[in-house]
């Protein structure tokens, strides 16, 4: 029987499904019922230190709807937590205890200051954290300090700064969440490599603006009047995270890769293995459909397990890698395949004459 048990960087998860950091992740009680509810794995809601300034707005979220009132595309201009960074250390403790067997990922993000990075990874690891994700990728928020974002879009900062959280996570699993802002993707994956990451989650969300509002002229979601853009994720952003981590897979192999984007369902998920992700994590998905759409995930991709006599996610992560190439080589391979089909035809006496003789004469010539 196949099973969906894996061991990344060391951590051994029960599945590789894994709540992203965001709303779903935001204390120990909601994390509490997310392990309870069967992920594998949580990574909770991005801390600063205490005297990092955190005001939320409201309303803050917005949703892009097909012609059909399906949820497409999901926008949120949320900071990260609010939280005295003290409340999140007991929040740890509490989950560890009760949940001991499951993974508890911190994620961390911080102004570029080398004291204030170390200090609180080093504090959410004694917490009970078991590994850490470095929020280099949060589109929205404190960019005027250089913080998310604006951080990742430097790949030498990003080399630093994970050395830097590196030096004082005693060989714990550290990594560095890209930003999709990016022109090419695998340029801060490979400086996070060079600062020592173990891997990278790909991606976090995409700046946007969700839409217009065509009676007040007023962009969405509207906060007394004016808005600002955004955190784009969901359905439609899938394409865009299918791409970009398969070029990291591809462009960067040393690293493991913890895929986001757009999963909501097990043939998301798998798509994500298939690309090369070691885990796959969901936000909005849990968001809009509850926890337990952890049991859809779960039954899906063991079933396409089986149909397919895979016995473990070693057996397929990456397996359509090889299958992506250059649109050179497109017209190449489609020529090659016309070439074929006209030798095919070539035997035939009946096609001769169709085309140029010299031609048909060459395609049935060994030495030609």
């Amino acid at each position: 029987m196949p099973t969906l048990e894996t061991t990344v960087n060391g951590l051994k998860f029960p599945n590789p499904f894994v709540i992203g950091s965001g709303p779903p992740s935001t204390n120990a009680t909601i994390i509490n019922k997310a392990f309870a509810a069967g992920w594998g794995g949580v990574v909770a809601k991005t801390t600063a230190l205490t005297d990092t300034p955190v005001v939320n707005v409201q309303p803050r979220y917005g949703k892009l709807r097909s012609p059909s009132k399906d949820n497409i595309g999901f926008q949120n201009i949320e900071l990260i937590s609010d939280r005295p960074f003290e409340d999140w250390e007991d929040d740890f403790k509490r989950v560890k205890d009760a949940y001991p067997d499951r993974i508890l990922i911190g994620s961390v993000m911080e102004s570029f200051d080398k004291g204030r990075w170390q200090e609180v990874a080093a504090r959410c690891l004694a917490a009970g954290c078991d590994a850490l994700e470095l929020n280099f990728s949060c589109p929205h928020g404190h960019p005027e300090k250089g913080m998310g974002a604006a951080m990742g879009q430097d790949p030498d900062r990003v080399k630093m700064v994970t050395q830097w959280v590196v030096d004082v996570a005693d060989g714990k699993p550290v990594w560095s969440k890209m930003t999709p802002n990016i022109t090419d993707i695998t340029v801060p994956s490979a400086a996070a490599l060079a600062g020592g990451a173990h891997g990278v989650s790909a991606i976090n969300t995409i700046l946007a603006c969700i839409g217009i509002n065509l009676k007040t002229l007023r962009p969405q979601p509207t906060v007394q009047g004016y808005s600002t853009y955004g955190g784009y994720s969901y359905l439609a952003v899938k394409p865009i995270a299918l791409r970009m981590v398969a070029e990291i897979a591809r462009g960067v192999p040393e690293l493991t890769i913890s895929g986001i984007g757009g999963v909501s369902t097990s043939v998301d998920a798998i798509e994500h293995i298939l690309v090369g992700a070691s885990t796959v994590q969901s936000c909005t998905g849990p968001m809009l459909q509850g926890f337990g759409m952890v049991e859809e995930l779960i039954e899906g991709t063991l079933a396409f397990m089986e149909q397919h006599g895979f016995e473990t996610l070693d057996d397929f992560r990456g397996a359509s890698l090889p299958y992506f190439t250059t649109h050179s080589q497109l017209v190449e391979l489609q020529a090659k395949k016309k070439a074929l089909q006209a030798a095919k035809l070539a035997n035939k006496d009946t096609e001769w004459g169709k085309g140029d003789v010299s031609e048909q004469t060459a395609a049935l010539t060994s030495n030609e």
